[in-house]
């Protein structure tokens, strides 16, 4: 139902827990997720522990689904003095595209424990339907 478009996201998250170096908007880090069938739905789940709800962004531009999201750092007094600092921040993003079979129109979006839930409506026209078979009296013979 979707295609990965960057083959080297993963040697990229693999390099940046590496490093330590966080994403920015030039280079966002990637998230996290899942991806299944659920009934008549094709739903997404994104990781995005920390992140703010007002701090994401979910567009959907003909077949290409892009979420994008800031963990910002928490505001802190003048006499707090950071001991260890493990928590990835920055943005983090994340472009799929998505099938045909998919409804674009209706998809719908959910915020709870860190997770963002998309959820996207299999297309009526994707579904399996029944075919009726016709018999000879329904033609019509053409004479000339």
């Amino acid at each position: 139902m979707l295609m990965r478009t960057d083959p080297f996201r993963e040697l990229d998250r693999l390099a940046q827990q590496l490093t330590g170096v966080t994403g920015t908007w030039s280079r966002p880090s990637a998230m996290p997720m899942d991806a299944y069938r659920e009934g008549e739905d094709y739903v997404i789940a994104l990781d995005l522990p920390g992140v703010a709800k007002d701090a994401i962004d979910i567009d959907v531009e003909r077949n290409m689904l892009t979420v994008r999201a800031e963990r910002r750092p928490a505001a802190k007094a003048d006499d707090v003095q950071m001991e260890l600092s493990e928590r990835p921040l920055g943005v983090f993003s994340r472009q799929l595209v998505l099938a045909d079979t998919l409804d674009t129109e209706h998809i719908t979006a959910d915020y709870e424990a860190g997770v963002l839930t998309l959820r996207i409506p299999i297309a009526e026209r994707a579904k399996p339907r029944k075919i009726a078979i016709g018999g000879e009296s329904d033609h019509k013979q053409i004479s000339g």
